[in-house]
C-alpha cells in the first residue's frame, strides 16, 4: 500500500481508455515482458495491468470523474461497468450503495492508496465518509473477482481501489464552481507546487458542498481538505506524507417507504408515486409560531486519514514499500427510542398512522405535547419518545509492508505484513427529547434507573477527531459497548513472465482477534444465555488464509485469454463472533468459505478493444446481520447464518473508435446468483429480546434453496445490465456525449418473515421492474494564449427522460393468489376467500407496474442536473 509516485501514474494512466464515457479495461501499450517495470502487480497497491494482470479490471480516470460525476454518488460512475449496480440509497448525501457481482460493499475490498477502509468490525463502507475522493483521486481501478491484492482481505465480490494524488504532481492549480438542482453548490481550490531542486514537493486542495438532494429533507453540507508532502532524499529513497478528510452531516431517508404511500402522499394526487416523499422527516412549531422542518433520521462524520510512505530502492531488483497510517473517526446517525402512551414514532390505530399528518410526515407538535405530559421520575423506563444519536467512533491505526525482488529476468517474487489494530465505540445519546422533560433508561445495568436530559447536536462536528473525550456514562443510553479487533496478517507472491505468458501464486495468512466491551454489564453479576458474563470478553482469535493464482497468455498483438483461481477461509464478522449483541462468543462460530475461478479473453485493436469473462463463486457458512421492520418494534433486526450462495455469470465489454470525432463503448453482464440449501433465522428487538418469528420460537427454518439472492440492507441485486455510450468531438475541445443503461433481474431484499414459510420458496425473492435510462453532458475547454491555462465547462442532465423506477426494495410482499385469503364470517356476513381475491385483483390501487403497493422500495431520482466550470493554471 504505497501512495503512488508519478512514474507509478504515468504507467498506471496509460491503461485508461481513451473514450471520457466508459471506464474499461484497455491496452498496456509496453511491449517488453522481461522489463523489472512490467511487472504484474506493483507495490501493495496492486494496479492490475492489461494483458498481464489476469483478473477481470476497469479504471475510470480524474478528468472522467470531473466530466461526469456532476451531482451524482462518487459510486455511481462504475455504472457502467460489467456486473456492478449501484444506487444512491435512501438518497441522503452519501448514502451511496454498490453491488459488485451480487456481493454488498462489506464483501468488496475497498482501498484507499491500496489501504483497505472497509469497517474492521462488520466490513461496511459509509461513502458519505469518503466524499472527498471524488476531489483527489487521481484514478479508480475496479477489479472484479478475486482481484490482485496480495492483502488477506476478503474480497469475494472485487476491490476498488481509489489512488489519490501525490505530492509531486505537475506544477498547478485549479478552481472548481459547481452547481445543480436542490441548491447543490460546490466549490473548492487545489494547488500542486511540483518537485524543487532539493525533492520537496506538495499538494493541497479545501472544498465545500452544500445543498440537498432530489429527496425531500435531506439538506446537507459537506467539507473536504487534503494535503500531500512529499521529499525524494535521493535515488533510494522516497517519502510521501498525507491527509485527507470529509467531514459532514445530512439529513436522511431510511426508512423505505411503501407504494401506496408514495402514490396517497403526492400532492398532484393523480395517482402516480411521488418519488422525492420521505417519511422519516416532519415539523414542529417553535416559540415564535413558525414551522419548522425537523429530521428524525441524521448522519453525521468526520474520519480523517493520514499516511506515510516511505520507498526504499536497494538496488535495480529489490525494493521495500513501507506505508503506516491512522484513521480516527467520530460521529454516528440519528433515529428515535422508547415510547409515549405506548406508541412509537411508527404506531398506527385503527390503520391510521398516529404521529403522520395528511402530508404523511411526522407531527411533531402532537409528539411534543404527548411527550411533555410525561413526569419522567415516576413513569416506566423508556416513557417518553426522544431522538437518539447512536455513536459509531473509532481509533484505527496500522503498517503495511511489502519487499520485492526480482529474481532473474522472468521471475520476481514479494513478501509482506499487514498489522492493524482497532479500537471502536458504540453508544447512544439524546439528540434531541422531543419536547420531554428527559429519558429514564434501564439498560445500563450499573446505573439504574438513569434519568438523562443532556442532549448533543448532531451539526456541530468534531474538527479534531485524533483527541477529544468520549461522552460520560451517566450521559449514554440503549447500549454502550465497544470493540477491539487485532489483525495480523503476512502475505507472499511468486511471479513468472517469459515472452506471451505471464503468471503468479499469492497466499496469506491472518488472524483475527476480536474483544467486546460492555460497559453496562456488571462484571460477574449479569447472566445472558445462561452464562455470567464480565465487562470485558477477552480476545477471540480466529484464523483465517487465502490462496489465489492466475496465468495470462497473449496470443498474438491481438488476442490474449487468461484464468485465475482461489480460495478464500474467511473470518466472520464481530456480530456473527458475539450474536445478538450479547458478551458470549458464538457456540457455532466456522469461517465463511469461498471458492472461485474465471476464465477471461480479450482482444485489442486500434480501433476496437473488447473482453469476455466467464466467472463462479461459491460461498458456504455465511452469516449476515440486517435491519428488519417489526410493527410496534423499534431497531428490530435479524441474524442468518448457514447461508450458501452461488454467484455465477459472463460479463462484455467492448470499446470503437470509428474516427477522431466519434466513439461507441458497451457493455453486457448476465448473472445467475441463487442460494444453495437452506439456513436459519433469528430476530431481535433493539434491546436484543427475541421476537417470535415462527410459532413459539425466535428462530426458524430460512427455505432458501434455489431462491434467486437477495439483498441484505433495503438494497437490491442485480443480476443483469447493459449500456451503450457515445463520444462525439466535432471540434477540437468540445465533446459531447450521450449513455443508455439498461436494468434487469433486479431481486428485493431476502427477509425471515418470508422465507420462514416453505410455501413462498417457490416464489423466490421479488424481482421488480426493469428499467432504462439515458442520461447526457457536454464539456468545452475555452484555452488562452498560454495554452497551460484553461477553463472548463461542462453540463449533465441525469435521466433525461424522467423515467419512474424502483432502484432497490425491502420488502418481499407478491401479489396475492385465493390460497392467500380465508373465508370469514362478520355479524353474520359471510365472505369468501374468492370473493376477497376478486375485490383485491380489481383494484388497481393494490398493484404498481405488476408488483404490489404494500412492497416498501426506495425509487430512484427523477431528472436531474448540474453544471461546472473550472479553471487550470
Amino acid at each position: 500500500m504505497k501512495l503512488i509516485n508519478k512514474s507509478i501514474l504515468t504507467a498506471v494512466i496509460t491503461l485508461s481508455t481513451a473514450s471520457v464515457y466508459y471506464a474499461q479495461q484497455v491496452q498496456d501499450t509496453a511491449a517488453k515482458s522481461k522489463d523489472i517495470e512490467e511487472v504484474i502487480l506493483r507495490g501493495v497497491t496492486d494496479i492490475a495491468k492489461d494483458r498481464k494482470t489476469p483478473v477481470a479490471v476497469s479504471t475510470i480516470k480524474a478528468a472522467q470523474i470531473l466530466e461526469r460525476q456532476g451531482n451524482q454518488e462518487l459510486v455511481e460512475m462504475l455504472n457502467t461497468t460489467p456486473s456492478i449496480y449501484a444506487t444512491k440509497g435512501g438518497g441522503g448525501f452519501g448514502d451511496s450503495q454498490i453491488v459488485m457481482r451480487g456481493f454488498e460493499s462489506r464483501n468488496i475490498a475497498v482501498m484507499v492508496n491500496g489501504m483497505p477502509v472497509n469497517d474492521m468490525e462488520g466490513g461496511t463502507v459509509y461513502f458519505s465518509n469518503w466524499t472527498g475522493l471524488s476531489d483527489v483521486t487521481s484514478f479508480i481501478q475496479v477489479q472484479r473477482g478475486l482481484g490482485s491484492s496480495k492483502l488477506a482481505i476478503a474480497s469475494v465480490g472485487g476491490t476498488m481501489n481509489f489512488i489519490t494524488k501525490s505530492a509531486d504532481m505537475k506544477k498547478g492549480g485549479i478552481v472548481r464552481l459547481g452547481v445543480g438542482n436542490n441548491d447543490y453548490l460546490k466549490t473548492s481550490f487545489a494547488y500542486n507546487t511540483g518537485k524543487s531542486d532539493k525533492g520537496w514537493s506538495s499538494s493541497f486542495l479545501m472544498g465545500r458542498q452544500s445543498g440537498s438532494t432530489y429527496i425531500q429533507n435531506t439538506d446537507y453540507e459537506a467539507y473536504t481538505y487534503f494535503f500531500a508532502l512529499g521529499w525524494e532524499v535521493n535515488q533510494k529513497h522516497n517519502l510521501q506524507f498525507t491527509i485527507t478528510g470529509a467531514p459532514q452531516w445530512h439529513d436522511q431517508r431510511s426508512f423505505a417507504p411503501t407504494i401506496s404511500d408514495y402514490i396517497k402522499y403526492n400532492p398532484d394526487n393523480d395517482g402516480t408515486p411521488d418519488r422525492t416523499y420521505n417519511s422519516d422527516w416532519g415539523y414542529y412549531t417553535n416559540a415564535e409560531g413558525r414551522r419548522v422542518a425537523l429530521s428524525n433520521r441524521s448522519n453525521y462524520y468526520n474520519k480523517p486519514v493520514m499516511m506515510l510512505n516511505w520507498d526504499w530502492t536497494f538496488n535495480e531488483k529489490s525494493k521495500l514499500s513501507t506505508v503506516a497510517y491512522m484513521s480516527n473517526g467520530r460521529g454516528g446517525g440519528t433515529g428515535d427510542l422508547g415510547r409515549v402512551n405506548g406508541r412509537n414514532l411508527t404506531a398506527s390505530v385503527n390503520g391510521v398512522p398516529y404521529f403522520r399528518d395528511a402530508q404523511g410526515l411526522y407531527n411533531y407538535d402532537k409528539l411534543f405535547a404527548e411527550n411533555a405530559a410525561v413526569n419522567v421520575n415516576t413513569a416506566n423506563a423508556g416513557s417518553t419518545l426522544i431522538r437518539r444519536a447512536s455513536i459509531n467512533s473509532h481509533n484505527w491505526y496500522g503498517i503495511l509492508a511489502n519487499f520485492q525482488h526480482k529474481v532473474n529476468d522472468n521471475w520476481n517474487f514479494s513478501i509482506g505484513t499487514d498489522n492493524r489494530y482497532y479500537y471502536g465505540y458504540h453508544y447512544q445519546v439524546i439528540s434531541d427529547l422531543y419536547g420531554a422533560k428527559g429519558y429514564k433508561d434501564n439498560a445500563n445495568k450499573n446505573i439504574a434507573p438513569n434519568i438523562v436530559t443532556a442532549t448533543s447536536d448532531y451539526k456541530k462536528l468534531n474538527w479534531n477527531p485524533f483527541g477529544g473525550s468520549q461522552v460520560p456514562l451517566n450521559e449514554r443510553i440503549g447500549f454502550s459497548n465497544d470493540g477491539e479487533v487485532l489483525w495480523y496478517s503476512g502475505f507472499g507472491q511468486i511471479e513468472y513472465s517469459k515472452n506471451n505468458l505471464s503468471a503468479f501464486i499469492q497466499g496469506s495468512v491472518s488472524n483475527q482477534g476480536y474483544q467486546r466491551i460492555d460497559e453496562f454489564v456488571q462484571d460477574g453479576i449479569t447472566v445472558q444465555r445462561n452464562q455470567t458474563v464480565n465487562r470485558k470478553t477477552g480476545f477471540k482469535n480466529i484464523f483465517g488464509y487465502n490462496i489465489k493464482g492466475g496465468a495470462n497468455y497473449n496470443i498474438d498483438e491481438n488476442n490474449n485469454v487468461f484464468a485465475n483461481i482461489g480460495y478464500y477461509s474467511k473470518q466472520p464478522f464481530m456480530n456473527t463472533v458475539y450474536p445478538s449483541n450479547q458478551q458470549v462468543v458464538n457456540p457455532q462460530l466456522t469461517n465463511e468459505k469461498i471458492f472461485s475461478a474465471e476464465l477471461g479473453y480479450g482482444f485489442r485493436s486500434a480501433k476496437f478493444n473488447a473482453n469476455v469473462n466467464v466467472y463462479r463463486t461459491q460461498w458456504k457458512d455465511r452469516a449476515l446481520r440486517r435491519t428488519i421492520t417489526v410493527p410496534n418494534v423499534t431497531d428490530a433486526y435479524a441474524e442468518m447464518n448457514g447461508i450458501t450462495e452461488i454467484h455465477q455469470g459472463v460479463e462484455v465489454d467492448a470499446a470503437y473508435k470509428l474516427n477522431n470525432i466519434v466513439e461507441f463503448n458497451g457493455m453486457f453482464s448476465w448473472g445467475d446468483y441463487y442460494y444453495k440449501g437452506n439456513a436459519t433465522g433469528s430476530t431481535f428487538d433493539g434491546n436484543n429480546n427475541p421476537l417470535t418469528v415462527a410459532g413459539d420460537s425466535n428462530t426458524t427454518t430460512l427455505y432458501l434453496d434455489k431462491v434467486k439472492v437477495g439483498g441484505t440492507s433495503n438494497n437490491s441485486i442485480l443480476q443483469m445490465t447493459a449500456a451503450l455510450g457515445a463520444t462525439v468531438k466535432p471540434v477540437k475541445d468540445l465533446s459531447v456525449y450521450a449513455g443508455w443503461r439498461f436494468v434487469g433481474k433486479l431481486y428485493s431484499s431476502i427477509d425471515i418473515a418470508t422465507f420462514s414459510n416453505p410455501a413462498n420458496q417457490e416464489r423466490g425473492v421479488l424481482k421488480l421492474p426493469d428499467y432504462n435510462l439515458t442520461d447526457i453532458g457536454i464539456s468545452y475547454k475555452i484555452r488562452l494564449k498560454d495554452n497551460s491555462k484553461f477553463f472548463t465547462i461542462g453540463a449533465n442532465v441525469y435521466n433525461l427522460f424522467d423515467k419512474t423506477y424502483i432502484q432497490d426494495g425491502a420488502t418481499n410482499n407478491f401479489v396475492k393468489t385465493v390460497g392467500d385469503f380465508t373465508t370469514t364470517t362478520t355479524g353474520g356476513v359471510t365472505t369468501t376467500a374468492q370473493q376477497k381475491y376478486d375485490a383485491y385483483i380489481n383494484n388497481p390501487a393494490n398493484f404498481y407496474n405488476g408488483i404490489d403497493t404494500s412492497n416498501r422500495v426506495f425509487f430512484g431520482f427523477g431528472r436531474t442536473w448540474a453544471a461546472t466550470l473550472s479553471f487550470n493554471f
